[in-house]
């Protein structure tokens, strides 16, 4: 049974999304992202050219038929800085999809919702996909569908610290009644926490560090792909129903008594 994920007007049949940063080479990178099975691979713009040091030949290594491509605007303190990033990397790429973050805190990095809310609206305005990199926050998450945003994406923790889900009750207030895609994207760091986040009823995962650096990034990469299958799938089935004191698994009802039987002393 097809289970595709429909995106900003596309389909996508794999619900993990990677990012392209951090890997030893292009060809880990390549690897990685082929075993992880992604259609959607994430790009950090920044506020310089993508031939620049660190950049250079990254679109080049990335097969374009085989992946859609989804700019950032990582590094961009405030919503004028992101708008102004997004439309160079409109520019630059020819992709109207850009994953918004608005982050003045250098220490946390944590993205500010206010900045955030309003790049979203003047890019909405500008013809743009916009998923935005959020706190889990269910007002906020509202306001963003509400000005037009194709997805909202909360953290689970802080970037790149692997702790995990650490939100899970306020992740809640975004999943409770959305009307877009949620996915759960930063501080996932293994596969288990994936599989958390889509049993949440999240509907896509997005990570970059927890695969770029594990020992064997490629291996992690696909036991991520089947910790998101899994925990997809766990959510459809549905759940047991959590009890207070243990419930034996075999029927009490109809068992036979045995005898009593004095033991020898």
């Amino acid at each position: 049974m097809s289970d595709s994920l429909l995106l900003g007007g596309r389909s996508f049949s794999s619900r993990l999304f990677v990012g392209t940063g951090k890997y030893r080479d292009f060809t880990v990178m390549r690897e990685a992202l082929l075993a992880s099975g992604t259609e959607l691979v994430t790009v950090a713009i920044r506020r310089v050219e993508l031939k620049a040091a660190g950049h250079e030949g990254l679109l080049d290594a990335l097969d374009l038929d085989r992946y859609a491509l989804l700019p950032n605007t990582a590094g961009c303190r405030t919503a004028q800085e992101a708008v102004r990033v997004a439309k160079l990397a409109r520019a630059a790429t020819g992709v109207d999809w850009v994953k918004l973050e608005v982050i003045p805190d250098a220490k946390y990095l944590l993205p500010d919702p206010v900045g955030t809310l309003q790049a979203a609206e003047m890019l909405v305005g500008e013809g743009f996909t916009v998923l935005p990199y959020v706190q889990p926050d269910g007002v906020l998450a509202r306001a963003l569908e509400a000005v037009g945003c194709a997805a909202v994406m909360p953290l689970a923790s802080p970037i790149g610290s692997g702790r995990g889900i650490r939100t899970a009750e306020l992740l809640r207030t975004v999943l409770d009644g959305a009307g877009v895609p949620v996915v759960i994207d930063a501080g996932l760091g293994v596969p288990s926490d994936a599989a958390q986040a889509m049993e949440l009823g999240a509907d896509a995962a997005l990570l970059n560090t927890a695969i770029a650096e594990a020992r064997d990034p490629v291996a992690m990469a696909h036991a991520f792909a089947l910790g998101v299958q899994a925990g997809r799938l766990a959510w459809q089935a549905g759940r047991m129903a959590q009890r207070e004191a243990a419930s034996p698994s075999s029927p009490v009802a109809g068992a036979v008594r045995l005898p009593e039987v004095e033991l020898p002393v």
